[in-house]
């Protein structure tokens, strides 16, 4: 008889706000402004991309700068590797974008949620049935929110991610229709990496917000410590930002 590892449940800041901002930037560098913009908004659970450069000498600065404000994941991993140097490196979850076995092996056995892609019916309930926390469904605009439905007739305790694709007024319609959580970058962090507003960033997370809290019957959640204090460093970030900017340089300088 075969038998299925244990599932690791999904954590109490995503049971809360169910809600990943996935980050793509040039560098890890340029993470931290972005992060406290999202956290402010009441977006806590994020997570970096390995499409950006230095994310793994980042990862442990950035962890323990926004402690238990914010949890911090690992996603775009393709390999066994890159999983453990993302375990090794304190990730809170792993995301892929593929359906693999043994990257799903590797966060089980560390007992670290891992939210594996996949499209087709044969790829998730394969990911689900190894011991995925939830399944990613990427990239979920090509199916839509109906998708998860017909999922639930074969495989009725399935938990699903909808991820790619997906706008902040179309967050709601994945979450009434059954989605976990939802997963969004680019429609989310507009051009946050580019010099944009972090402050309207903030207000594109609060909305975000207030309308998945809408979708689940419930209200907005309160504001935490860690989101006030992320609201107050965000002037403060949107400086930071643009010193970079403008002398990038410095930046190495300072290391």
């Amino acid at each position: 008889m075969t038998v299925s590892p244990a599932r690791t449940p999904l954590s109490p800041i995503l049971t809360e706000t169910p809600i990943v901002a996935v980050l793509r930037a040039r560098h890890a560098r340029e993470y931290a402004p972005v992060i406290e913009a999202l956290v402010a908004g009441g977006v806590r659970s994020i997570e970096l991309t390995l499409s950006t450069d230095g994310v793994f000498e980042h990862l442990p600065e950035l962890i323990k700068n926004f402690g238990e404000r914010a949890e911090i994941g690992v996603g775009t991993i393709t390999s066994r590797d890159q999983a453990r140097r993302a375990l090794d490196g304190g990730a809170a979850y792993l995301v892929t974008p593929i359906t693999d076995l043994n990257i799903i092996a590797a966060a089980t056995a560390r007992r670290v949620p891992v939210f594996p892609g996949g499209l087709t019916p044969t790829e998730l309930f394969s990911a689900w049935d190894a011991g995925a926390a939830a399944v990613k469904l990427f990239p979920a605009s090509t199916v839509g929110p109906g998708y998860i439905a017909q999922l639930r007739g074969p495989f009725p305790g399935i938990r699903v991610v909808p991820s790619g694709g997906i706008g902040v007024d179309d967050a709601a319609a994945w979450i009434r229709a059954g989605a976990s959580a939802v997963s969004l970058g680019g429609p989310l962090l507009g051009d946050a990496f580019a010099g944009g507003d972090l402050a309207a960033l903030t207000d594109r997370a609060r909305r975000l917000v207030d309308n998945v809290a809408d979708a689940r019957g419930e209200a907005r959640p309160a504001v935490s410590a860690g989101a006030e204090h992320a609201s107050e460093n965000v002037s403060t970030a949107e400086a930071a930002a643009a010193r970079v900017a403008e002398n990038p340089s410095s930046v190495e300088a300072a290391r």
